[in-house]
């Protein structure tokens, strides 16, 4: 089964208090956004979709020498949105799609590998990297089919039932989805809430009502599904970055 990448790096790094593009940020001198090209490209990709948006031509020339193909994402309407550029790039592609932030440098290669393999093994149709944490505030739970991989909800923490709130399981914003269940979604979802944003997590409460079957992959090491947001963060992920071999 062939595999394609999408990695979104549009957004702007406001609250790292700084105009420049959010995966432009270094640590240990490189921009977050290589690590995570590094990682991916070692996956032996059929293609990497990069969106970018926020200092486009900034992330472009930083990203040249990897084999990639940029996807421009303006104005910013979302993560579903984000996801909707590179439909072009991909209109006659039929593998699988793994999708990721270009601010979560942390996720290790291993992890990504065994992703795609649970999603391949429970013949999925989306499968969500998971990690349990103490303290799950503001994150999206996974309520998950009994102790099986199958997940039968994600719910957002302000949705969460109060029995929900107890889930330390949480969504961690990497997926996998069969690119023919992913593009058709995305034409179903709508920007009716607050933010007037397509959010990709709308695809999967299409594919739940589609009894389509979404999986979970849970990673033991929390410290992976980190993502950058502020300049601690920052510091905090060169110090993991500088452990790795």
């Amino acid at each position: 089964m062939s595999l394609a990448i999408i990695i979104m790096a549009a957004g702007k790094g406001t609250r790292m208090k700084s105009d420049l593009a959010k995966v432009l940020h270094k640590a240990n001198g490189r921009p977050v956004i290589e690590y995570v090209l590094e990682k991916t490209s070692a996956l032996d990709p059929e293609k990497i979709v990069l969106i970018v948006g926020h200092q486009a031509e900034k992330v472009k020339h930083a990203t040249q020498q990897y084999q990639v193909e940029w996807a421009l994402q303006r104005p910013q309407l979302g993560t579903g949105h984000a996801v909707m550029q590179a439909e072009q790039s991909l209109h006659s592609f039929q593998g699988d799609i793994l999708i990721l932030s270009g601010d979560a440098p942390l996720v290790t290669i291993a992890t990504l590998g065994q992703l795609i393999e649970c999603h391949r093994m429970e013949d999925a149709a989306a499968t969500v990297l998971t990690a349990d944490l103490r303290d799950p505030s503001g994150y999206g739970r996974i309520i998950r089919n009994g102790e099986s991989n199958g997940v039968s909800k994600i719910v957002e923490h302000k949705d969460a039932s109060s029995e929900e709130l107890l889930v330390q399981e949480i969504n961690s914003g990497v997926y996998v989805f069969r690119a023919d269940v992913l593009f058709d979604a995305l034409k179903k979802i709508n920007n009716n809430n607050a933010q007037h944003e397509y959010y990709l997590t709308d695809v999967f409460s299409i594919c739940f009502d589609k009894g389509k079957k979404v999986s979970a992959y849970k990673t033991a090491n929390a410290d992976e599904i980190k993502g950058i947001n502020t300049v601690e963060q920052l510091r905090e992920a060169e110090k993991i970055l500088s452990t790795e071999s």
